[in-house]
C-alpha cells in the first residue's frame, strides 16, 4: 500500500549476470526478476544464476518455481530461500500456487505472484499473502485491454482497501511504458535491459552536452 511519499523502485527484468551488474553501478536498479525463460536465455541453470544475481542486488530477487502443484512449490520455495536472504519465490496465479503463497507467507517467506492479468486475481493472491503481485501490461495490450489502466485500477483497489501487497508493473516493452506507469502510483517497475537502455537516452542530451564542450573549448583560444 502507498504510504506517503515514496520513489517508485526500479527492478531489472533479466537473468543475465553481466547486464545487471552494469546498471548496478549506475546507482538505479534496486531488485531483479527472474523466470525460467530469461534463465534459459543464459545457457546457464537458475542454480548458478541465481546466488549471483542475489550478491550484485540489495532489494528483492525473484526465483521462480518450476512445479504446478502446491507441495511441489513449497518444497522448491524452501530450497530456494536458502540461497540469500533477498530471495523471493516467484509462483503462478494458479490455484495450487494460491495455496503454496498461503504456507509460505506463514512461514514468513516472500512470494511474487506473477501471470496476473485481472484485478480479481490481483486480489485473490493478496489476500492468500503475496508479497508482491506482478500484472502484465505488455500481454494484456496484446490482447486489447489497457495494460498501464490494469495497473492503475490494482493499485487504487489496494489502497482503498489498505492492502499492503506491492505492485509490479511488469511484461514492461517500451519508453511509453515506463512514462506511463510513472503515474500509476504503483511500488516497482520491472524492466527489460534494452528499455532501461532508452531510458536515459534523449536526443537533446547528446546536443546539449556537444555544444556545453564545444563552448568550453573555444573558452580556452
Amino acid at each position: 500500500m502507498c504510504r506517503g511519499l515514496f520513489v517508485m523502485k526500479i527492478f531489472m527484468d533479466t537473468a543475465n549476470v553481466e547486464e545487471i551488474s552494469r546498471f548496478v553501478d549506475w546507482g538505479v536498479v534496486y531488485g531483479v526478476t527472474t523466470n525460467p525463460s530469461l534463465i534459459a536465455k543464459t545457457g546457464r541453470t537458475q542454480a548458478e544464476v541465481i546466488p549471483e544475481i542475489a550478491k550484485l542486488v540489495e532489494g528483492p530477487v525473484s526465483a521462480e518455481v518450476i512445479s504446478t502443484e502446491c507441495q511441489g512449490m513449497v518444497e522448491e520455495a524452501r530450497k530456494l530461500v536458502q540461497i540469500a536472504e533477498n530471495i523471493v519465490i516467484k509462483i503462478p496465479c494458479i490455484p495450487e500456487g494460491l495455496k503454496a503463497v498461503k504456507i509460505l507467507s506463514a512461514e514468513g517467506i516472500k512470494t511474487n505472484v506473477t501471470l496476473v492479468f485481472s484485478m480479481s486475481q490481483a486480489l485473490m493472491a493478496a489476500r492468500a499473502g503475496a508479497t508482491y503481485v506482478s500484472p502484465f501490461i505488455g500481454r494484456l495490450d496484446d490482447i486489447g485491454e489497457d495494460g498501464v489502466q490494469k495497473v492503475k485500477n490494482i493499485v487504487e483497489a489496494f489502497k482503498l482497501y489498505g492492502i499492503e501487497t506491492e505492485v509490479i508493473a511488469a511484461s514492461i516493452r517500451n519508453l511509453a511504458h515506463v512514462d506511463a506507469v510513472m503515474l500509476t502510483g504503483c511500488q516497482i517497475a520491472t524492466i527489460p535491459t534494452k528499455v532501461l537502455e532508452q531510458m536515459i537516452k534523449h536526443d537533446l542530451t547528446d546536443k546539449g552536452l556537444a555544444a556545453f564542450l564545444a563552448d568550453y573549448q573555444n573558452s580556452l583560444k
